[in-house]
């Protein structure tokens, strides 16, 4: 189990650094962009609803409602598809903190 950093004034010589500055000298002239965790949780809510349509399609085709069995089988293609896209976002993301973790400091 790898600990958890508490402080970066504990590491010695980190102080003597030249070019790091502090995270309030940090200043951004672009334009605003939305928080990683409201686009993370868009993308899950997406992939949710997806489901739930498909799911819901499956439903009214076995219970006789809709009788047109491709748009059936659109709804759950691309829930599917909406489900390995996160699947795979969701790899690389931890494929990359891993990475991160492996590094000499």
């Amino acid at each position: 189990m790898i600990p958890p950093v508490t402080s970066m004034a504990n590491i010695a010589g980190i102080d003597n650094i030249s070019g790091l500055g502090s995270p309030s000298q940090v200043t951004s002239t672009g334009p605003v962009s939305p928080e990683f965790g409201n686009l993370l949780e868009a993308a899950i809510d997406r992939v949710e609803l997806s489901h739930n349509t498909a799911e819901t399609a499956v439903n009214q085709f076995v219970s006789g409602e809709e009788n047109e069995i491709h748009s059936t089988v659109m709804a759950v293609q691309r829930a599917e598809l909406d489900f390995e896209l996160a699947l795979q976002v969701k790899n690389k993301v931890v494929s990359a903190y891993q990475e991160i973790m492996r590094m000499q400091i």
